[in-house]
Parts: structure tokens; C-alpha cells; sequence
């Protein structure tokens, strides 16, 4: 292996791989071109000292004409020589490339501390509900039942004086606009798991109503009627597609989120670089490749391959993916499936919630089946946290809505000082076409409940009588075209892939509870 570092002075260029400071045993130095150490100090964990047992090297350096030296690191009789530059690669690829001075410094932190980075223990939250247009009628009702239920609440509102007045002082709420997407801030909806609209463009009396609504409530007597505040394309329409953004990653998709792969139409890349036991001394290699055909019916997908030795008290390879630039929120999903074609052998996902590089990490291993296509669940719940493959007893539980990085692994180690019985030396290839997070539960609830409106699909019916219709119906283009966006609201829900329930009621009117309701499905319903 041979590297190229800059000249700096004699003693400094003789100890450059003494990360502790130490002064290197010698075998002869002099003022010549060419000068070989043997360099056998006392290096720290994992950093060319496995297991407790220090490595001999041979450290040799040729000055050439141009000032720079030429390095080669060998090991003793018996061993194989070490990639000094594939080390430094490896560094490069995940954290860049440091000043000199920090570089080293970062060795000698990292490699002589075995305990892993801080963690910092993220304050659990609920399953919250939010309801958005929780102060109207039907707004305040779901939110009471809710709440009479002991359900989680949180209201999204663009009042707050009038929210807390009508729901009281100690309700949960947050600030936004729907029709304004950047009022809706992401930590708004931090623990969010169901979401009620109940919110709706505002139509009132021409001539004008009581603080309460009256009119418009008591559903008798007609008032011919007006669009009030916001228009039904910026309410009903762009306000379902903001409020569908901003609680997507909460909810979760019915058919699961893509995080690396090929679907379809549908591609999603991943930073993938090598994390192999060069770290710490092995001479393992790996990488991860794009076959254009070498998936399933011939569409492409990645392939995860190299060479496994345990030369050097080695025996691991891996892939890892960057940080993420935004921690992926995987928390409405139930974990990770991997569609995979398999050789037999066992391999590890490493999935990290911290963006240090040296740590904690929850892992899995999972088993494949040789020469077939398959796709393999790996639960949430079967993560755990592994350190140096040492399981850490005292580690926060796996917070699926920060995920930083993940790993694939295939090692001699399993956990805690145990084998992998599946391992053996040598080239290895497991094609991975894609990475989902997926829902579990069947049937699957649904997330997001819409308040819709009776006769939605009706203006657009050829030939229909209006002068039989209700007032909505006929007067649809005189409210600015009021059913046919909250149809195409609609229709963006059932596009989004978010598990959902539209409900169209009929004209609600303020009565005692307790009369029976009729459902259906469609727009009609008979009753007999």
C-alpha cells in the first residue's frame, strides 16, 4: 500500500503514525532519501489493536523530487499488509476531510474511547389527534368527544383567543393557517398519529349573520348565501394540499415509504460508501454498485458485494449510507423491509439515530434465502442497541422519527461475543433492489379523516336538473365553484396514499343529539 503526505520536519514526518504522542521505537534514522522504522507502539482501540493485542508495522518512506514522501505500510511475517489509504478514504467519504492537526486529534478521541457518543434521550410523545378547524361546528364536537374519550388533542387553529374561548384555556393548540403552508411548522406536529379536518371554506347569509351563526345553523328558512373570507380553491383546494405536506411523514403511506431503490417509475438514491474492517486494521473490502439490469425481470438494482477475510483479526464489511440531510421521521411505520435476492447467509442493519460517526446503533440481523428474490421484514421492535457489537443495556429506547443513517452488514460477529454460524471467507453478493419502511397493521385504520360535503360529484353530471337539487348544488358556481374544489380536495387525498375515510354529511343543522344517522356510500342516499 503506498499514500503521499507532505514534508514537514524530520521528527515530525517520523511520527505520524503515533497517534498518542509517544516517540516510535527505531531502527535507524537517518539524513538519507530512504528510511525504514519499525514502528511497534501502543495503539488504542480499534485502531490497528484487536482484541487487545498490539499490530507490528513496517513503516517505509522514499522522499521524492517533488517533496513529497511516498508511504508503505506493511505488517510483520504471518500478516497482510494494511490500506493505510483506503483508512483515509473511508474517513473522507463519511466526515471530510479535517485540518491535519483535528484529523488526528479525531483518531485519538474516537479510537481510544470505547464508549459510544452521547446520546441524547428525545422526550417521548403520545399518539396525538389533531383536529384542523377544530372552532366550528363539527370542529368543536370531535374535539370534545375526543377529549371526553381521554384521546390526545391537539387543535390547529388561526385564532387563538377565539380556540381557547370556545375549547378552553388548557387546550392543547397550535397557530396555523392551512391556506398558508409555511405557517405549518414541522414541530407542530411532532407526535401526531390521526388527523380530523374538519376545517371549510365559510359561506353566511348575504345580509349578514349573529356572532354565533345563527342563520346559517338553524338549516329552516333559506338565506341566499356568500362566500365569506378565503375563496373554496384556496380553502378547500391548495389548503388540503398544504395540510396533506405538512402531516404525510406523520401518518404514513398505505403501500410504505421508499428509501432507497427502484419502484416502478420511481428511484430514490442513496449516499452508500464502504465501511469495512480497514478501520480497524482488517483487509476486508467492499462496495455497493448499480446493475442497470441486474434485478428482478431485468430492472435495475443495487448490489452490496466484495471480500471478507479475517487477515488481521478482521472479518466484517459494510455499507453506509451518509447522513441523511434531514433525519427521515419513520414513525408511522412498524420498520424496514428489504427486497433483497439472498445467498444464505446472515446480515446486519444498523439503523443510527445519532449523525456522529463512531456510534450507537440499533441493529438487526436477518437471514436470507440462496438464489431466490425475497423480501424480508425487519420490525422496529427487533432493533437493538449494539455499541462495538456489545449490546448497551442503558440505551434510550429506538426513536423511529430521527433516523440519521443506515448500514448494511455482513460480519463474523453477531452480538455480545457471539458468531455468525452463516459466515465464510471470501467474495460475497446480495442484490438489494429496494428499502421500504412499512405498515404492519391489516386492515389498516385509517390516519386521516375528512369532512367532505354531500353532492360533490354532482355539478359535474351531464344533464342534471338543477332546479331539483339542493342550494349548494345549484349555486355552485355562484360560491366561486364551491363543490367542485372540495372534490378535487378530495381527490388529493385519495392520491396522497395516506390510509383515509372521506365522510360527505348532509346539511347539518343545530338540533339536541340522538336522531338516528344513515350511511352510505356513493351520492345518493334512498331511504324507505
Amino acid at each position: 500500500m503506498e499514500a503521499f503526505y507532505t514534508t514537514l520536519s524530520s521528527p515530525a514526518s517520523t511520527s505520524v503514525l503515533n497517534f498518542q504522542g509517544s516517540e516510535l521505537p527505531r531502527r535507524k534514522l537517518c539524513k538519507k532519501s530512504s528510511h525504514t522504522i519499525l514502528a511497534s507502539p501502543t495503539l488504542p482501540k480499534p485502531f490497528l489493536q484487536i482484541y487487545g493485542r498490539p499490530q507490528t508495522l513496517l513503516y517505509r518512506s522514499t522522499r521524492l523530487s517533488s517533496g513529497a514522501h511516498r508511504v508503505t505500510i506493511s505488517a510483520e511475517a504471518g500478516r497482510q499488509n494494511w490500506d493505510f489509504g483506503r483508512f483515509v478514504k473511508t474517513l473522507f467519504f463519511f466526515n471530510g476531510f479535517p485540518s491535519p492537526a483535528k484529523f488526528f486529534d479525531f483518531l485519538v478521541e474516537k479510537l481510544s474511547d470505547p464508549s459510544p457518543s452521547e446520546v441524547v434521550n428525545t422526550m417521548g410523545t403520545s399518539d396525538i389527534v389533531l383536529v384542523a378547524g377544530a372552532t366550528g361546528g363539527v370542529g368543536r364536537r370531535v374535539v370534545d368527544i375526543l377529549r371526553k374519550k381521554g384521546i390526545p388533542v391537539r387543535v390547529l387553529v388561526r385564532n387563538e383567543e377565539k380556540a381557547r374561548r370556545m375549547l378552553g384555556s388548557d387546550v392543547d393548540l397550535v397557530i396555523g393557517d392551512i391556506t398558508k403552508d409555511s405557517t405549518l411548522i414541522p414541530e407542530y406536529f411532532k407526535g401526531v398519529k390521526k388527523v380530523i379536518n374538519a376545517a371549510s371554506v365559510i359561506v353566511g347569509p348575504k345580509e349578514g349573520d349573529t356572532p354565533d351563526r345563527a342563520k346559517y345553523s338553524q338549516g329552516i328558512k333559506f338565506f341566499e348565501p356568500e362566500i365569506k373570507g378565503d375563496s373554496p380553491e384556496k380553502v378547500e383546494y391548495i389548503g388540503m394540499r398544504n395540510l396533506i405536506k405538512a402531516v404525510k411523514d406523520n401518518l404514513g403511506l398505505r403501500r410504505g415509504k421508499l428509501l432507497f431503490g427502484f419502484e416502478g417509475k420511481n428511484y430514490r438514491q442513496l449516499p452508500w460508501g464502504a465501511l469495512d474492517d480497514v478501520v480497524m486494521g482488517g483487509v476486508s473490502e467492499s462496495t455497493f454498485q448499480i446493475d442497470p439490469s441486474g434485478g428482478e425481470n431485468g430492472v435495475p438494482t443495487g448490489i452490496f458485494k466484495g471480500v471478507v477475510s479475517t487477515a488481521n483479526n478482521g472479518g466484517f464489511t459494510s455499507i453506509r449510507t451518509k447522513n441523511f440531510s434531514e433525519p427521515e421521521n419513520l414513525s408511522a411505520y412498524d420498520g424496514l423491509e428489504f427486497r433483497l435476492k439472498g445467498d444464505g447467509r446472515r446480515y446486519k442493519i444498523i439503523v443510527r439515530t445519532s449523525s456522529d460517526w463512531d456510534a450507537l446503533g440499533y441493529t438487526a440481523g436477518f437471514d436470507t434465502e440462496k438464489g431466490k428474490w425475497q423480501s424480508i421484514r425487519v420490525p422496529f421492535s427487533s432493533l437493538r442497541p449494539v455499541f462495538r457489537a456489545r449490546t448497551v443495556s442503558d440505551a434510550p429506547p429506538f426513536d423511529p422519527s430521527i433516523v440519521v443513517s443506515l448500514q448494511l452488514m455482513f460480519s463474523k460477529f453477531e452480538y455480545d461475543g457471539k458468531l455468525n454460524e452463516t459466515f465464510v471467507e471470501g467474495p460475497f453478493e446480495l442484490p438489494v433492489s429496494s428499502i421500504h419502511a412499512y405498515i404492519i397493521k391489516d386492515p389498516i385504520t385509517p390516519r386521516f379523516v375528512h369532512v367532505s360535503s354531500a353532492g360533490v360529484t354532482r355539478p359535474e353530471r351531464p344533464g342534471l336538473d338543477l332546479s331539483k337539487q339542493p342550494p349548494a348544488v345549484r349555486l355552485n358556481k355562484e360560491l366561486d365553484y364551491i363543490l367542485t374544489f372540495k372534490l378535487k380536495g378530495e381527490d388529493l387525498l385519495r392520491e396522497s396514499g395516506i390510509p383515509y375515510v372521506i365522510v360527505r354529511p348532509c346539511a347539518l343543522t343545530e338540533e339536541p343529539a340522538g336522531a338516528d344517522l344513515i350511511f352510505d356510500q356513493g351520492d345518493n342516499i334512498t331511504v324507505l
